[in-house]
């Protein structure tokens, strides 16, 4: 196994160059989620697999054939990119209203070369490279690969994943157990109430002042509905009302992200802000739709699969971390088992940029890892093969 682990590093570098401007060619052309399919054919082609098996609409799948017929891994990227203006400056930056500010693009790269370096050098267990679209929207691209089959006519037995991550120092790679990214519902909220002229407040139920009200009242479901130990954020992302300075709307509307650490915290969360919002609705004189659409659960990590990678990261001089957790969600969620039977082994591995003030943060128009995160990528990948290998639950 250590034998492989340096052979395999020595051929990843050698496509590295090639990765590197396969990355700057998908970041210079990005596509929305659900439109992926010139982004997965360019990625399918650098992997000499054509088209490649189609899954999840826009999605591929690209066996990559091992030495034995044992189980095969599942080495996951995301195709999508989103809909911000970037403003990066870099030569290859893109200009058609969508970024790959997330890392997709690098991800992606990553994958490309460790899945070429396998084929060349021979790996004892065949490798599914997973092409997959839709991670940064719902209904989710992960879940519908899961339900497509095609992990099980593979035989997958573990899911491996890894994404850039800038509040990590640069170098640094976390590979903690359990669960690592939150969950996350998305709602909206309907505050409804009697409009008019904004000089005669008192004749009116003014469901802007509701709305407000309500935003500030929703942080109670992080500081007194759920246990502090393991948390839970309520965002506001977007709120919209009324037309004019001088005339008070008969309706005002927010949409936000409600995200837990703890599965069984869920419903306890969701029954708190319907109480929030419908509470306060009254308190205002207004009335209130509230509409909830679920999207990723609790990301959990294996923990066998967590311990094997930071063996490999070490060897590899990687500085590994145990600790580091997100409030992000992230569809990798539907590929990991949680003890309910449902899903197989995952990793989910978070690659450090260099964690300092003021730079910028994923989703972030000026996001832009240097190109050496894509080596740094790779080697997580294929840490996670081999902690697969020889990784078993505890």
């Amino acid at each position: 196994m250590s034998e492989l682990w340096e052979r395999w590093r020595r051929a990843v570098a050698d496509e590295l160059p090639a990765a590197v401007e396969l990355r700057h060619r998908v970041h210079a052309d990005p596509r929305g989620s659900g439109d992926e399919e010139d982004t997965a054919r360019l990625v399918a082609e650098a992997l000499g697999a054509g088209e490649g098996i189609r899954v999840a609409k826009t999605g591929r799948a690209i066996p990559v054939p091992g030495t034995g017929d044992g189980a095969a891994v599942a080495l996951r990227a995301e195709l999508d990119a989103l809909p911000v203006l970037e403003r990066t400056g870099a030569g290859w930056a893109a200009e058609n209203g969508l970024m790959h500010a997330c890392g997709h693009d690098v991800h992606l790269a990553a994958l490309v070369a460790v899945c070429r370096a396998a084929a060349r050098i021979g790996v004892p267990r065949p490798i599914l490279a997973v092409l997959q679209p839709r991670e940064e929207t719902s209904p989710s691209g992960a879940l519908d690969v899961v339900g497509s089959g095609v992990l099980a006519e593979y035989r997958v037995d573990a899911v491996i994943g890894a994404h850039v991550q800038p509040r990590l120092a640069e170098g640094v790679v976390s590979a903690a157990p359990g669960p690592v990214n939150a969950s996350t519902d998305e709602f909206e909220v309907v505050m409804h109430g009697q409009g008019g002229h904004a000089g005669y407040p008192h004749l009116l139920r003014d469901p802007v002042l509701a709305l407000s009200q309500l935003v500030v009242s929703l942080q109670q479901l992080a500081s007194r509905r759920v246990d502090p130990v393991f948390g839970a954020v309520c965002s506001i992302g977007r709120i919209r009302a009324g037309t004019a300075a001088n005339v008070v709307p008969n309706q005002a509307s927010a949409f936000g992200s409600l995200r837990l650490m703890r599965a069984q915290d869920r419903d306890r969360a969701l029954d708190g802000l319907a109480e929030i919002v419908h509470g306060t609705a009254r308190a205002h004189g207004c009335t209130a739709e509230l509409r909830i659409s679920p999207c990723e659960p609790v990301l959990h990590n294996d923990p066998a699969l967590a311990a094997g990678a930071r063996r490999w990261l070490l060897l590899g001089q990687s500085e590994v971390d145990v600790e580091f957790r997100s409030f992000g969600a992230d569809d990798f969620a539907h590929y990991c088992a949680t003890g309910d039977g449902e899903g197989t082994r995952g990793l989910m591995m978070f690659v450090g940029l260099g964690d300092t003030a003021g730079a910028p943060s994923l989703h972030d128009e000026r996001f832009l890892p240097g190109d050496g995160a894509v080596a740094q990528v790779a080697g997580a990948l294929v840490a996670g093969y081999l902690a697969a290998l020889d990784a078993r639950e505890p």
